[in-house]
């Protein structure tokens, strides 16, 4: 998924853009990149789930438990712990869409599955550990 995309830049009625928050994001990312990684394994060894799901947000949400908070770490972005089962249980995946989520989900050894919360909308993206 293009950066674009996810923010719906497309739609700015000849408005100059501004830089997108997803440059922020991934530097953030990569700073938490350990911390989500054992969070992650964490709810899937603990059994609560095998979709963990890590909301990063600029906001306040009432979505998962936050983990990360920006204000206490001098980030942009903070960052909540969820999983599949929560995201049913509150709609944002309609249950016909759970096996669609499952199919796409991709491997959480090797990627955080982080639901991207910006002013224009939310979207899922994939991003990889780092080695």
């Amino acid at each position: 998924m293009e950066p674009e995309e996810l923010l719906n830049e497309d739609r700015n009625d000849g408005q100059p853009k501004g830089q997108s928050p997803l440059i922020s994001l991934e530097k953030d990312l990569k700073f938490f990149n350990e911390s989500i990684r054992e969070v992650a394994l964490e709810i899937i060894m603990e059994g609560f789930s095998e979709y963990p799901i890590f909301v990063a947000h600029q906001h306040q949400i009432n979505l998962g438990e936050l983990i990360l908070d920006r204000h206490d770490l001098n980030t942009e972005w903070s960052i909540h712990a969820s999983t599949m089962e929560e995201f049913i249980e509150k709609g944002v995946i309609k249950e016909i869409l759970k096996e669609r989520f499952i199919n796409s989900y991709k491997n959480p050894n090797e990627y955080m599955c982080v639901f991207v919360v910006v002013p224009e909308g939310a979207n899922f993206v994939y991003f990889p550990y780092a080695k």
